[in-house]
């Protein structure tokens, strides 16, 4: 069975930061697409990054560009997720997925996905 299992998330105030990981279950997610997501209250689940297989190449949504980065260690089986300049629109459940993709395409669909962990900025 696969499990993907975020940590790092807590409260943190506005302009911190904070690090996000996901640990993968199977050696498999070494060769996929690994990606971010988040979903505020009352919001619509929304795309924050994804890094590909080889960890050469991520791409970020619009709200996070420029703040955020994600790396990942295929050692460790891991993908983190770096958030600087946090502010309290930053909200949210934090969710790590995997494709069944090696490479970030249009329409790349998620198969995999973690529990959440909550990301709360204060004022």
């Amino acid at each position: 069975q696969v499990h993907l299992v975020e940590s790092g998330g807590g409260l943190v105030q506005a302009g911190g930061s904070l690090r996000l990981s996901c640990a993968a279950s199977s050696r498999a997610f070494s060769v996929a697409v690994m990606g971010w997501f988040r979903q505020a209250p009352g919001k619509d689940r929304e795309f924050v990054g994804a890094i590909n297989w080889s960890g050469d190449y991520t791409h970020f949504g619009p709200s996070v560009k420029g703040r955020f980065s994600i790396s990942r260690d295929t050692a460790e089986n891991t993908v983190s997720l770096e958030m600087n300049s946090l502010s309290p629109e930053d909200t949210a459940v934090y969710y790590c997925a995997a494709a069944r993709s090696r490479e970030i395409v249009a329409g790349i669909e998620y198969a995999y996905w973690g529990q959440g962990t909550q990301v709360t900025v204060t004022s």
